[in-house]
């Protein structure tokens, strides 16, 4: 069937306004690409204990690299370990201990420290049970609350209860650090090892009991990026940022120590 004059001239114009966004979209694409390091979106792994100080120092590095994103995904390292073994899609890593990074190195770029930690006895606010060391935990009348053995701090913390040759049987063993924390917080556990800078930011719900260094452990916060990472230049930009004196300001601010 052949069309009119006005059959044609109306397909011509809806043909080019269905042409006008696609070609916008390509613009928008060759734009993204060109703008590189400062024009990507980053999937960031990290340690459930960076919580609070990764979404301080995420705004940071936003604003500082105008067209960044980043998004942060939060769990214990064992969990963050595996995804990056099931090819889950991320750029950068952070986990809080060496081992746990150790287990990926064919998927990741050289790790560098950014950050070291020691634990503390978190207990609920004012200190009820009036828990004052590590041996008060070995208590059988104390409700204590660890992480797991394959999470990084439940790790640090059997080690050193171990080196007291204390015997504690925690009522419950949390995926990551901060379910340790809560359970302290919500009445559920009378006390919990935590890491430092985890009860500095629950500081008014909870009490934290210092452990001496001869008896502690320290936690070593390693960042490298992903070799599938989409994104290898802007990573590698936010793992040496964090590792700069801006990003370090804001990790020992928030309690952390040097690397």
């Amino acid at each position: 069937m052949s069309l009119t004059p006005a059959t044609r001239t109306a397909a011509a114009v809806l043909t080019a306004a269905l042409l006008v966004p696609l070609a916008a979209c390509g613009t928008g694409d060759d734009t993204a690409n060109d703008a590189g390091a400062e024009g990507a979106g980053l999937t960031v792994l990290a340690a459930a204990s960076l919580t609070d100080v990764f979404e301080t120092a995420g705004a940071a590095y936003e604003k500082s690299h105008p067209g960044t994103r980043i998004t942060f995904s939060f769990a214990g390292s064992q969990e963050l370990v595996a995804q990056v073994s099931q090819g889950a899609p991320a750029d950068v890593l952070v986990t809080a201990d060496t081992k746990s990074m150790d287990k990926v190195k064919a998927d990741t770029g050289t790790p560098a420290i950014i950050a070291r930690n020691r634990l503390v006895i978190a207990t609920a606010e004012g200190n009820p049970f009036k828990v004052d060391a590590l041996a008060d935990l070995a208590d059988p009348g104390l409700k204590v609350v660890l992480a797991a053995p394959e999470v990084p701090a439940g790790k640090y913390s059997r080690q050193i209860l171990d080196r007291q040759h204390l015997t504690v049987n925690p009522v419950s063993q949390e995926p990551n650090v901060r379910s340790v924390l809560s359970k302290v917080e919500l009445g559920e556990a009378d006390a919990g090892l935590v890491y430092r800078t985890d009860a500095e930011s629950a500081k008014d719900k909870a009490d934290a009991v210092e452990i001496p260094d001869a008896q502690n452990a320290v936690a070593q916060y390693p960042a490298a990026t992903l070799k599938d990472s989409e994104h290898a230049e802007a990573a590698a930009a936010f793992v040496a940022w964090l590792s700069a004196p801006e990003g370090q300001k804001i990790l020992q601010d928030a309690g952390f120590q040097k690397p």
